[in-house]
């Protein structure tokens, strides 16, 4: 695993989607790329797991609590991720 962090400066659209979350059973792992998307402009890649959202650890959390969580960042999101 090679964690990396990003800073997205808000605000939203971040540029990225999300698949899985605790409640399938599987990572949250980004599905979808908005290509020149904030996202796209930090090297972000599909595939790559979010291992923490704002600081909060992601591995415990639903999709829509990931989801929630990425809408309450307005300002900037920041990313902890691993590819």
């Amino acid at each position: 695993m090679d964690l990396y962090s990003v800073t997205l400066e808000g605000p939203a659209p971040w540029g990225f989607r999300l698949q899985g979350g605790k409640d399938f059973n599987m990572p949250l792992t980004v599905s979808r790329l908005t290509p020149g998307g904030k996202a796209a402009q930090q090297n972000v890649g599909v595939g790559d797991w979010v291992v923490s959202i704002d600081g909060v650890n992601a591995e415990g959390l639903t999709h829509v609590e990931a989801q929630n969580k990425i809408k309450a960042c307005t300002d900037r999101l920041s990313l902890t991720l691993s590819r």
